[in-house]
């Protein structure tokens, strides 16, 4: 039985074809059993991987040419990079398609059966129906107000900001960085920006593809660089040095600023945007050492730690008020 894709924009009536390549290929080399679902978690993946590796082709050239700082001794990057890989190859094809579709086509279906019609932009504005690039970038621009009031809220609570502090613990930022991150942490950015999504009528297919371009947006923003994109182009876009300054070790926690994730628009709007910055030095002073220098697993250890930490320091002080 194939695989069930909701409703495909036209803009990507092409880019869906491919799994059906894939698919021959895999049986040829006898992968038959269950050689769609494959054909799909393989090209999630690839693109994934493809996303990743422009990352670096565009990133690494800008550091080495036109580095913000150095460090005599560089701290290692292995659970970074090992990490991005693992998202790319199992956990973004996993979520961001396969849960999303199985979640958008199950609500569809009930709403259906109920007389009530599957939520859509398009819907709601039908000339946007006729218009894929403008539906995709306002989709895009929705999600992307969606994690800049995820991210607000990530350094509002203390517990929450216990994992999302494993994030800010790199005292040495350069692009891989926005690869760091706690699995927890990770969990609830898929649900937050999958409710959202299906909120406002995302189509499976596209929905994967939108992540892809917050990532990529994201990991230029880390880049250690003094570039930034000028008066204009860092009121439109988050630029690395409009970034740094979310990550400025004087400014961990609450005392923060500039958290969006794609568009500086977010935090204009909302007054967090500060551009008349230059931070150099990054990092959080409260976070132990196995959070900035540690393996991936101890990294994690280290962030549930401080989570529960935080959590149970914020209900004794609610409850000595």
């Amino acid at each position: 039985m194939p695989f069930p894709i909701s409703s495909i924009p036209a803009s990507l009536s092409s880019v869906d074809r491919i799994p059906d390549v894939i698919q021959p290929l895999l049986g040829s080399l006898g992968h038959t059993l269950h050689s769609q679902l494959a054909a799909i978690w393989l090209f999630f993946a690839m693109c994934g991987v493809l996303e990743l590796c422009l990352s670096i082709l565009i990133c690494r050239p800008i550091e080495r040419r036109w580095p913000l700082t150095s460090w005599p001794e560089r701290n290692p990057i292995a659970a970074d990079v090992t990490y991005a890989f693992f998202v790319r190859i199992v956990l973004f094809p996993l979520v961001a398609f396969f849960e999303y579709s199985w979640l958008r086509n199950g609500l569809d279906r009930f709403l259906l059966r109920h007389a009530l019609a599957p939520p859509s932009l398009a819907t709601l504005i039908p000339f946007l129906a006729g218009l894929p690039p403008v539906l995709f970038f306002l989709h895009f621009a929705i999600l992307d107000l969606a994690d800049y009031w995820k991210h607000r809220l990530s350094h509002r609570f203390g517990w929450w900001y216990g994992i999302h502090s494993l994030h800010h613990a790199e005292e040495q930022m350069t692009f891989w960085s926005d690869e760091r991150s706690h699995v927890l942490e990770d969990t609830i950015t898929y649900l937050w920006l999958i409710a959202v999504g299906l909120a406002i009528g995302v189509p499976a297919f596209q929905f994967p593809f939108l992540i892809l371009s917050l990532r990529f947006i994201g990991s230029l923003a880390h880049s250690n660089t003094r570039i930034s994109y000028g008066w204009l182009g860092d009121r439109i876009l988050i630029s690395p040095r409009f970034h740094r300054t979310h990550h400025a070790r004087n400014a961990a926690g609450r005392r923060s600023r500039n958290f969006g994730t794609a568009l500086s628009w977010w935090d204009m709007l909302f007054g967090t945007a500060r551009f008349a910055d230059s931070t150099v030095e990054t990092g959080d002073a409260g976070a132990e050492a196995a959070m900035v220098n540690g393996s991936w697993g101890q990294q994690q250890a280290a962030g549930f730690r401080r989570m529960v930490r935080r959590g149970k320091g914020a209900r004794a002080a609610r409850v000595a008020s």
